[in-house]
């Protein structure tokens, strides 16, 4: 449940809308290691490494915003869609099989309080 959390975090520092989440995200400016770099390091051409290599951890706005571009060519919130979706059913599976001496209700209802999270 920490790890869906803190990659809708990561997500939400990027995508996030601020009068929603209450801060502005600078993971891309602060060189954080968040998952959309992992992911667009993974998935990368050789030309948008280059960019990411050039610009990631740098504190000015043409830099965030070919960070993003990057980012948006990759697909990436596309691809945070579908991990969300996939993480919050197996997370709903792993309660279900695994929170045996607790009431699944619990469980159950914390993960729906975290999925498709705004702020």
């Amino acid at each position: 449940m920490g790890e869906f959390f803190q990659i809708q975090d990561d997500y939400l520092d990027c995508y996030g809308d601020p009068t929603v989440t209450g801060k502005i995200g600078t993971d891309i400016e602060d060189n954080k290691c968040s998952w959309l770099i992992v992911m667009a390091l993974r998935h990368a051409s050789p030309q948008q490494r280059a960019t990411l290599q050039e610009c990631y951890g740098r504190k000015d706005s043409g830099s965030v915003e070919q960070v993003k571009a990057v980012f948006s060519e990759l697909e990436l919130p596309s691809l945070f869609r579908q991990h969300e979706e996939q993480s919050y059913s197996r997370l709903c599976d792993l309660i279900k099989r695994h929170a045996n001496t607790l009431p699944h209700a619990v469980f159950l209802s914390f993960a729906q309080k975290i999925y498709k999270r705004t702020k």
